[in-house]
């Protein structure tokens, strides 16, 4: 059987030099990395040494060296989703993560995702543990994912770890697309209702006041409203994009003051349906990644604040705020989470059980499959609900055009008889 020297690093950073007895080169470096060491050169004895840790700038032999292309923005969710579960599934064959990630690099279309890839690839290379590369491609991986990785290179258990972030990156988007699914048709029935209105308006009512005045005759006080609406937009027709934009505007400007965001944030919940929906996928959200975190081997207190930056929403950041604070002196997690009055005391409950019985991940799993279930439900009675809503305001709305219009001629013909 060959013997092959290697030059390896471990995860100290510390450099080891070795022999190893395998079939082949590839054998052998996969062997190295289930040592936990980083193969920097390795070559079967008697031959000239292969560096395998080349400048991926330079020119290699069979042609020019790879590009990053100029990218805005960072890598979508469905893109990311999808990334992780075919490395999970690559782990799970056994490939080394080195090749895997070039596989993955090199079937990913130009964008930032492949950018990203390619700065991994680079510093897993040079010596970096995979978790550490990834903290330097903050547009593709955020703190959830970095850490969740982080401690499944610690625990040796990296291939579970990326099945498990697989999963609840896959929970996540499910439900973003179903969200986003339903809130279609309604905003595409307002939408068209809203350039109808606005056709009557700016178009047919100018014709019926010219009408209306060639006959010396007192109007209605609706025909009146309608007439005074019509002018406005016709007027002030500019005004219709500009309201909108100064609205986002100003809560903007609103949410840069930490007040304002949170009394910004605590009215949302009190919107008629649209509140319990918010808070519940909150709940759903936050918790998933709370027991992903604690079940990954991540350290509650630090788990505590990615789930509170993943938030959103800062009635609940300040409440993970004081939970961590809590912990930090000493208590558990149900009491200060009680007090928070963000969740419901079922929540608390099952959070307290789970910490006396040690299976607070698996509680916090049951807590956002009940929430997310919940989400669905409150969605689809949302979609059930706008229909007829939508129905009666749009019959309201020409039912008042029609009478407004028909009543002065109703008049005239009463008066010529």
């Amino acid at each position: 059987m060959p013997v092959y020297a290697y030059e390896a690093m471990d995860n100290t950073g510390m450099e080891i030099k070795d022999t190893i007895d395998a079939p082949s080169e590839q054998d052998a470096q996969t062997m190295i990395r289930q040592k936990g060491f980083f193969v920097t050169k390795i070559a079967e004895k008697g031959r000239g040494k292969k560096d395998k840790n080349k400048d991926p700038k330079k020119k290699a032999k069979g042609g020019p060296a790879r590009k990053k292309t100029f990218t805005l923005g960072g890598v979508s969710a469905k893109k990311l989703c999808t990334f992780t579960r075919q490395l999970s599934t690559l782990q799970d064959a056994g490939l080394p993560i080195l090749r895997s990630l070039k596989i993955l690099e090199g079937q990913a279309k130009p964008g930032a995702l492949k950018n990203s890839l390619m700065g991994v690839i680079d510093d897993v290379e040079g010596g970096n543990t995979l978790s550490e590369a990834m903290a330097k491609q903050p547009r593709a991986f955020d703190n959830l994912y970095v850490n969740m990785v982080k401690a499944g290179e610690a625990g040796g258990a990296l291939e579970i770890i990326l099945k498990r972030l697989a999963e609840f990156k896959e929970r996540a988007q499910s439900l973003k697309r179903k969200v986003q699914g339903a809130m279609i048709y309604p905003c595409a029935v307002i939408l068209v209702a809203f350039v109808i209105v606005s056709g009557i308006m700016i178009f047919i009512i100018p014709k019926f006041k010219k009408i209306f005045e060639g006959f010396d005759t007192t109007l209605p006080d609706i025909t009146v409203f309608l007439i005074a609406c019509s002018d406005a937009l016709v007027n002030y027709w500019y005004l219709i994009p500009v309201v909108p934009v100064t609205v986002w505007l100003l809560v903007k400007l609103i949410r840069k003051n930490k007040t304002g965001e949170y009394i910004l944030d605590a009215g949302t919940f009190w919107v008629p349906l649209l509140g319990q929906i918010l808070r519940k996928s909150i709940i759903a959200r936050t918790a998933r990644t709370l027991g992903t975190l604690i079940g990954s081997g991540v350290p509650i207190l630090e788990a505590l604040i990615i789930a509170r930056d993943t938030a959103g929403n800062q009635v609940f950041v300040r409440a993970y705020q004081n939970i961590y604070n809590a912990i930090r002196e000493g208590e558990s997690m149900a009491v200060p989470l009680k007090e928070a009055r963000v969740v419901d005391d079922m929540v608390v409950n099952m959070v307290d059980v789970g910490e006396e019985t040690g299976a607070l991940d698996n509680m916090l799993y049951k807590v956002a499959d009940i929430y997310d279930e919940e989400v669905s439900v409150l969605v689809d009675g949302l979609i059930s609900l706008l229909e007829p809503i939508m129905v009666v305001v749009l019959g309201v709305i020409v039912g008042f055009i029609v009478i407004a219009l028909f009543m002065p001629l109703i008049k005239l013909l009463d008066d010529l008889s």
